[in-house]
C-alpha cells in the first residue's frame, strides 16, 4: 500500500492499494453512524456485503448530481439522525464523490466523509482534492464547495469491474496528468502490461501535489483543468451521453492545437495527444456544426473571467501555461481544424 498526504484545509491521506471491506469496517468503528452512498448498478455489480450498513442508493453517473437527489440524501441524513461526529461514505465514481462531498459539506454545516473511488477517473481525479458539487441547469459543477474528505481509500480491485469504455475514460485523466506534470506517466500508459499501481499512484500524486499548493484554485490548481474547458461544454452538449474522460480527450486535443498556435507546442507533442487517445479508443474530435453551441457553453465556464476567455495550455510536456483573452476567431479556427 502507498500513501500520499494532501495538505488542504486539513491534511488527509490518499491510500492506494487498500481492501475496501476491511477499511469500511474500520471506519464504522470510528463513528457512531455511517451512511454509505452508492449507485444502484454498482451496488448490484460489486456484490459487496453492505447489509450491516445504512445505504442510500443513487441513480447512475451525472443523473445523481442534482438538487432532487441531494434533497433525498439530506432527508436520509435527517431520518438517520446523522450528527457532526458521524460520516457519509462515497462508494462510486466521480459523480458520487461530488454528490457525497457536497452533502457532507452542507449537512449541519459539515460532517465527515470518506471517499472509496470505484472508477479509474475517480481514483486519480474526482475523489482527490476536495472539489464537491452538483450540476445546475446552466452548466456542470456550478453549485459546490471546497470540502475535503477525511480519507481517500483506493481499492484497485474495483478496476477489474470496469467496462472497457469506463477504463478508457479514466485513462484520459491519467494522460492529462502526464501532459501537465509527469512525463513518466505517458511512458507507463504505453506499456504492453500496465502497472496499474504505479499509474494510479503517480496520477493521484500529481493532483495531490497541486491541490496541496493551491487548495481553492487561486491559480496553480487551474492546470488540472487542461482539456476541461471545452470538455465540460462537450459533456453538457451531449446531454452527458459522453463520459467525462471522453469529452476531456477531445478537449485535450483542442488544448494541444491551441498550445501549438499560442505557445509553440511542438507538432510531435500535439500528435502524441492524438496517439494516446486513440490507444485507448478515446475520441479526438466532435461535430464541427456544434461549435456555436459549444462556444456559448464555454462562456459560462467557471474558469472564464468576466467576458475574457481563458484556457490552460502547455508550452511543452510538463510546462503548463495560461492563455488569457483568447480571441473567438482563433478558437473557431482551431476547433474547425480538429473537428470532423
Amino acid at each position: 500500500m502507498k500513501t500520499i498526504t494532501v495538505k488542504a484545509e486539513h491534511h488527509y491521506p490518499v491510500q492506494v492499494g487498500v481492501n475496501s471491506l476491511h477499511e469500511l469496517d474500520r471506519i464504522a468503528k470510528l463513528h457512531n453512524k455511517i451512511l454509505v452512498v452508492v449507485p444502484k448498478s454498482l451496488l448490484l455489480k460489486l456484490k459487496m456485503n453492505l447489509k450491516k450498513y445504512e445505504v442510500f442508493v443513487t441513480p447512475e453517473g451525472e443523473a445523481q448530481k442534482n438538487t432532487q437527489v441531494l434533497q433525498r440524501l439530506w432527508d436520509k441524513c435527517a431520518a438517520l439522525g446523522i450528527q457532526r461526529g458521524d460520516a457519509l461514505i462515497s462508494l462510486g465514481g466521480g459523480a458520487t464523490s461530488d454528490l457525497v462531498g457536497f452533502a457532507a459539506a452542507t449537512w449541519l454545516r459539515g460532517v465527515n466523509w470518506y471517499a472509496f473511488p470505484t472508477s479509474l477517473a475517480a481514483m486519480v481525479d474526482a475523489s482527490v482534492g476536495g472539489k464537491t458539487g452538483i450540476n445546475a441547469k446552466s452548466g456542470k459543477n456550478l453549485i459546490g464547495s471546497f470540502y475535503s474528505p477525511k480519507e481517500v481509500l483506493i481499492d484497485l480491485k474495483f478496476v477489474d469491474s470496469l467496462s472497457h469504455r469506463d477504463f478508457s475514460a479514466g485513462m484520459a485523466e491519467v494522460i492529462k496528468c502526464g501532459f501537465i506534470a509527469d512525463y513518466k506517466i505517458l511512458n507507463l500508459v504505453q506499456d504492453e502490461h500496465l502497472d496499474l499501481d504505479q499509474i494510479v499512484y503517480r496520477a493521484a500524486k500529481v493532483k495531490s501535489d497541486v491541490v496541496s499548493k493551491d487548495f481553492k484554485e487561486s491559480k496553480l490548481r487551474e492546470i488540472l483543468n487542461y482539456g476541461h474547458t471545452l470538455g465540460h461544454a462537450i459533456e453538457k452538449d451531449s446531454n452527458y451521453r459522453m463520459r467525462h474522460g471522453e469529452a476531456v480527450s477531445v478537449g485535450m486535443v483542442f488544448a494541444a492545437e491551441l498550445s501549438s498556435e499560442l505557445a509553440g507546442l511542438s507538432s510531435d507533442a500535439v500528435l502524441l495527444h492524438r496517439e494516446l487517445s486513440k490507444l485507448y479508443n478515446l475520441p479526438i474530435s466532435y461535430p464541427r456544426k456544434r461549435w456555436p453551441y459549444l462556444f456559448k457553453l464555454i462562456g459560462k465556464d467557471k474558469k472564464t473571467q468576466g467576458s475574457s476567455l481563458r484556457f490552460i495550455g502547455i508550452s511543452k510536456i510538463g510546462k503548463p501555461v495560461w492563455f488569457e483573452n483568447v480571441s473567438p476567431s482563433l478558437l473557431a479556427k482551431v476547433y474547425e481544424r480538429m473537428s470532423k
